[in-house]
């Protein structure tokens, strides 16, 4: 698949200004207003994330309401219950709370829900065998509940008051808890964190609370710790990497590889991660294997990973979760195939606006992720959907441009329930209902999305001269770290380049290839992973790219992983 190149635009007068200003060198500057970073101020804190500018959680909505619930609670010595989500942003949530409230004297416990036979979300199925195990008065959704209304009124007819601790997009009516904790209710502020970030806010002001109250243990109680299950966390749930997720994730991966948390010591050493983990190794090593059990059935031994005490137990866990993972990989593998191969059989670029498919076998736990691999191959928002005879449960993905949650709801007359976000929703579904539902999706989309939008764009920060890719400026770039959603990796392009020597192929299926490329003055390596057998560059061309360092032998080099080119 062809990209659509997409280069910023150079502002050199706002450049050099802030180049004079802060001392930087004019490709970080030109990356930072590419991120929408031209005032000082913000610059100053982009470039030195600091947690004493992390905000007073009390601004977030309704936080002052759900502490004096929870501190109600201490008073009582009522005791209650954490119902957290499945995924990785809800267990290092629930872990984060059940850790914070043990240490601060209340009696909590935490409910994790089968994702077979509960369900995602606060589900009425769910709830019923959490208050079975705990039957409390007193209820706290982290990562779920924004849409949960016939749930919380049921529990609210049972007496059971229910705190909701979320970043999914709220229902409307929204649900009637005691306090629905939840940034989407703000216009702007804080609408970048998931749920692990607002576990943390939430237990800073149970802290802050209590050390005005004198509660016993508040006034020593150190969040910091807590800050490596927040870097996971956000890691995962692949929020943006701005405002105080910047700071949470920059703070965070410091103590993550520092870290003396039993499960997180023996999660590292059977995922064999690097000694110093960024955010593609918690993303794509870390991340998975804590996801492993929910997406197959249950959560529940990943919560426990991260509660046990010592190595010794926390490496049977960890081992177990691999193994999991490898089977997941094995099951979304095969689901992959079949989906593509489908798709690819009928698939018209010019009618198909999105991708609907399902079948009755194909497993729930892994559909979200074959959406994300359908999506990168046909460019078109995707919903995958699985289950047994009476009901289907999918989860989609989507492209920019198309608000898939919102799309979702101009579909609710045709679905059991639904949730999730622009670019990531989920959803039940009856069947046979299944075909008017891809033909309105379908619609929905032909009205919303242009034809440019059916290409994927390629960011490319600036065009460069070769010259300028040196082991000092990459260490300069370095500043931007770290980088994910909402703060890309830097990628640049360079004009009129050829080949100074013979490409090489490498890889057990030779489907990598090695280049030198030149502009005449320099030459660089440039590798393209995962070439395959598409056409390569020849003659005079024009390539895309994002620069790294390579260490090979003690030795130290500018590599260029290719991105895509066209003919110069």
């Amino acid at each position: 698949m062809k990209f659509r190149w997409n280069l910023a635009t150079p502002q050199p007068l706002l450049a050099a200004q802030l180049e004079a200003h802060f001392k930087i060198s004019p490709l970080v500057v030109q990356c930072l207003l590419n991120r929408g970073f031209s005032e000082p101020a913000a610059i100053e804190n982009f470039l030195t994330p600091r947690l004493k500018n992390l905000a007073d959680p009390f601004q977030l909505p309704n936080m002052a309401t759900a502490v004096d619930r929870l501190m109600q609670a201490h008073e009582r010595q009522e005791p209650l219950v954490i119902f957290g989500d499945y995924d990785v942003d809800g267990i290092t949530s629930t872990t984060l709370l059940l850790e914070t409230l043990h240490a601060l004297g209340w009696a909590a416990d935490a409910y994790l829900p089968n994702r077979m036979d509960e369900g995602y979300g606060l589900s009425r199925d769910g709830v019923e065998n959490c208050l079975k195990k705990f039957p409390v008065k007193l209820l706290l959704a982290v990562d779920c509940g924004s849409t949960a209304v016939e749930t919380i009124a049921w529990l609210r007819g049972k007496d059971i008051d229910v705190i909701v601790l979320d970043h999914h997009q709220v229902s409307q009516p929204p649900p009637v808890a005691v306090a629905l904790v939840n940034p989407q209710l703000l216009p702007a502020a804080f609408t970048e964190l998931c749920s692990a970030g607002l576990a943390f806010k939430l237990a800073h002001a149970l802290v802050k609370r209590g050390r005005e109250m004198g509660l016993p243990g508040a006034a020593d109680f150190d969040l910091r710790p807590l800050l490596d299950l927040v870097a996971l966390g956000t890691i995962a749930d692949l929020v943006p990497l701005t405002g105080e997720n910047r700071i949470f994730v920059t703070a965070g991966l410091e103590k993550l590889n520092r870290t003396q948390r039993p499960g997180l010591v023996a999660l590292k050493q059977v995922a064999q991660s690097p000694e110093k983990l960024g955010t593609h190794d918690v993303g794509f090593q870390l991340a998975p294997r804590l996801n492993a059990s929910g997406r197959l059935e249950t959560a529940e031994e990943s919560l426990q990973l991260l509660l046990a005490e010592n190595v010794e137990a926390a490496l049977p866990l960890a081992q177990n979760l691999d193994a999991r993972n490898r089977e997941r990989q094995n099951i979304e593998r095969g689901i992959t195939e079949e989906v593509a191969g489908l798709v690819r059989s009928k698939f018209d670029g010019q009618k198909d606006f999105v991708i609907v498919e399902g079948q009755l076998l194909w497993h729930i736990g892994v559909v979200g992720i074959v959406a994300s691999r359908v999506l990168q191959e046909f460019y078109r928002p995707t919903i995958i959907l699985g289950g047994d005879a009476g009901l289907w449960r999918g989860s989609g993905r989507s492209v920019a441009g198309f608000d898939l949650a919102a799309a979702l709801r101009e579909c609710d007359d045709l679905l059991v329930k639904h949730g999730g976000h622009a670019m990531a929703a989920g959803l039940t579904i009856a069947p046979e209902k299944v075909d008017l539902f891809r033909a309105r999706l379908n619609e929905l989309a032909r009205r919303t999305l242009k034809p440019e939008d059916l290409q994927p764009p390629l960011r490319l920060d600036a065009e460069v001269g070769l010259g300028e890719m040196t082991l000092d400026s990459l260490e300069e770039l370095e500043q931007l770290k770290p980088m994910g959603q909402g703060n890309p990796a830097v990628q640049f392009s360079a004009r009129k380049l050829a080949h100074k020597k013979p490409l090489q192929r490498m890889g057990a299926n030779k489907q990598h290839v090695k280049m030198w490329v030149t502009d005449g003055v320099v030459t660089h390596e440039a590798v393209w992973w995962n070439a395959a057998s598409g056409s390569l560059p020849a003659g005079t061309f024009d390539l895309a790219f994002a620069p790294a360092v390579n260490e090979f032998n003690g030795r130290r080099s500018v590599q260029l992983k290719v991105l895509d080119w066209r003919p110069g």
